[in-house]
C-alpha cells in the first residue's frame, strides 16, 4: 500500500492525457448535467400533449419536431436522459456491490468458499443475459426500480470474477504478509489493502457496464416492457418513431444519437481508464 497515492496521482494524469478518454467524459459530463439539470435545456412539459402540433417537424419552436400525440421531443430525450442515468447508475452500483463482495469472499478465502461460489457464477452465466433480464420482467410490473434491480442482480459475475483473480495475486503480495506480522484482522486487510488496490479493473468494468444498462434498457423500453409512458425514456421514444420512420424521421434519430454518444462515451472512458490503470496495454 505504500505510496498508493502517488499510483492514483499517476493514473489520474494518464486518463487526462488520453484525449479519446477525455472527449467521452466530456459527453457523459454533457448528458449527467442534462438529466440533472433538465430546466436548463427546455422548458417544456414533457407529456404536455397539443393535437394541433402532431408529428411536426425540427422547427423554432420544436428544435427536435413532436410526436404522434405533439409532445415536445427536445423535452422528451432531455428527461429521458435522466431515466437512462437512473438505471445505468443504479443497475450498475448494484452489480458492483454484489460482484465485490463475492470477489473478495471467493478470492480471499479460496478452498471451498471459492469452489461453491464461483461454480454459482458459473451457472448464471449460462443464461443469456438478456433473455434472462426479458423473462424475469416478464413475472414483474415493468416499472424503473424493477428494471433497475433485474439488470443489476444479472450483471454482477463479470465484476466478481475480476475481483476474484485481483484478490487472489493481491493476497500473496508483501504488503498483505506485512499486514498480517502486525496483528492486523481479516477485515482490515481486506478492506484497507486488498480492495484499493483491486479497484482499477472494477472501475473499467463499472464504467462499460453503465453503457451496457443504458442500452439494456433501452431495448427493454422499445419492445415495450421497459418504462412505461407516459414516461419519457429514449426507448420508448424509438418505440413511437418506429410507426412513423417513413416520413417522422426525427422521432428515430435523436433520441438513436442520444443513446449513441452516451454509449460512447462510456465506452471510451472505459477504454482510457483501462489503458490509465496499465500503461502497458496503451504502449506507454
Amino acid at each position: 500500500m505504500t505510496g498508493s497515492g502517488g499510483i492514483w496521482r499517476d493514473f489520474a494524469r494518464r486518463l487526462l492525457r488520453n484525449r479519446l478518454a477525455a472527449a467521452g467524459g466530456l459527453v457523459i459530463l454533457f448528458f449527467f448535467l442534462v438529466a440533472a439539470f433538465p430546466a436548463l435545456f427546455t422548458s417544456r412539459n414533457p407529456d404536455r400533449i397539443d393535437v394541433s402540433v402532431i408529428l411536426q417537424p425540427p422547427s423554432a419552436a420544436h428544435p427536435l419536431g413532436t410526436d404522434d400525440l405533439g409532445r415536445d421531443v427536445l423535452a422528451r430525450v432531455v428527461y429521458g436522459a435522466r431515466v437512462s442515468m437512473k438505471v445505468g447508475f443504479v443497475a450498475v452500483g448494484i452489480a458492483t456491490a454484489i460482484g465485490l463482495v463475492i470477489g473478495l469472499l471467493s478470492g480471499f478465502y479460496g478452498g471451498r468458499v471459492d469452489a461453491v461460489l464461483m461454480r454459482f457464477v458459473d451457472i448464471m452465466l449460462c443464461f443469456p443475459t438478456f433473455f434472462l433480464i426479458l423473462s424475469v420482467i416478464a413475472f414483474l410490473s415493468p416499472s424503473i426500480v424493477n428494471i433497475m434491480a433485474v439488470i443489476g442482480l444479472t450483471g454482477w459475475m463479470g465484476v466478481a470474477r475480476l475481483v476474484r483473480a485481483e484478490t487472489l495475486s493481491l493476497k500473496e503480495r508483501d504488503f498483505v504478509a506485512a499486514a498480517r506480522a502486525q496483528g492486523a484482522g481479516t477485515a482490515r486487510i481486506v478492506f484497507r489493502h486488498i480492495l484499493p488496490n483491486a479497484l482499477a479493473p472494477v472501475l473499467v468494468s463499472a464504467t462499460l457496464g453503465v453503457a451496457g444498462a443504458i442500452l439494456t434498457e433501452s431495448a427493454l423500453s422499445f419492445l415495450g416492457i421497459g418504462v412505461q409512458p407516459p414516461t419519457p425514456s429514449w426507448g420508448n421514444i424509438l418505440t413511437i418513431g418506429k410507426n412513423y420512420i417513413e416520413f417522422a424521421w426525427w422521432l428515430s434519430l435523436f433520441p438513436g444519437l442520444a443513446i449513441l454518444f452516451t454509449v460512447l462515451g462510456y465506452n471510451l472512458l472505459g477504454e482510457g481508464i483501462r489503458d490509465a490503470a496499465d500503461p502497458r496495454l496503451s504502449g506507454r
